[in-house]
């Protein structure tokens, strides 16, 4: 099983994803070799990119807490926070962040407060709220998004894990934004992509991941064989067992070139 991030990995600046890249996924294939895209994304932004590398299989998105068929579009499994432990993690959050902002990706779709600013205009429509009038229907929360203005991500990481230990897990997958998701207590791409490995007869051995973001770091470590690409964050580079060239240099498919050369001539 190939295992696979999206943004900075596979998906250049631009927001493609190369014809190499897509040729790399369609060699997998055809020896057998099953590939998984797992995503912070919902399963609604993974259009482009499942037109670029074949609607097949299955995604893990949400940084693992959803689990979608891509093929039929269906969500086969979600983790979710409940409302009451959003509000309990929104509390926690703001003694340790100067001015938090938040927002919730749920099952039906994206909710915010006024005060959280969002940075790309995708044309969804959005529920503007306070956050507890944004969970009285019990939407699902995949996971809850924290904007602290003016701060670093990193930062923001190291403080929200000092006061959220097992209650809910948070990561941040851009170094250049001042963002944190927080998803519910045991997700993370590794859980979701070690249960769909399992569930396939497969173990981590079996596995060669790539990813560039401390999202990433769980799955990284997981993997029999990983990858961080090169020009990510320095915990990705740390988790992996080797580097990958940079994403706009089509790092992932030279690997995966490399590696399915390897064993054809075993």
């Amino acid at each position: 099983m190939v295992a696979t991030d999206l943004d900075g990995t596979i998906v250049r600046r631009d927001g493609s994803v190369s014809a190499r890249t897509a040729a790399a996924f369609a060699a997998c294939r055809e020896v057998g070799v099953d590939v998984v895209l797992v995503t912070g994304r919902p399963p609604r932004w993974l259009g482009p990119v499942l037109d670029a590398t074949g609607r097949i299989g299955t995604a893990l998105c949400g940084n693992g807490a959803v689990v979608h068929d891509v093929e039929t579009d269906r969500v086969l499994l979600a983790r979710t926070l409940q409302p009451a432990a959003v509000l309990e993690t929104a509390t926690a959050l703001r003694t340790v962040l100067s001015a938090p902002a938040f927002a919730v990706e749920t099952l039906a779709g994206f909710r915010r407060e006024a005060r959280y600013v969002t940075r790309w205009d995708t044309g969804e429509e959005q529920d503007v709220g306070e956050l507890a009038s944004l969970l009285t229907d019990d939407p699902g929360v995949v996971k809850m998004l924290v904007r602290d203005e003016g701060s670093d991500p990193d930062v923001m990481l190291a403080a929200a894990r000092t006061v959220l230990d097992g209650t809910a897990v948070p990561t941040h997958s851009n170094a250049a934004d001042c963002l944190v998701e927080v998803s519910a207590a045991g997700v993370s791409k590794a859980a979701a992509l070690a249960d769909l490995a399992a569930g396939r007869g497969l173990s981590a051995a079996d596995v060669v991941a790539f990813g560039d973001m401390p999202n990433d770091v769980e799955m990284l470590r997981w993997a029999g064989r990983s990858f961080a690409v090169t020009g990510g964050h320095a915990d990705a580079a740390a988790a992996a067992g080797a580097m990958a060239p940079p994403c706009e240099e089509d790092g992932v498919a030279r690997v995966l070139e490399m590696l399915l050369a390897e064993t054809a001539s075993d």
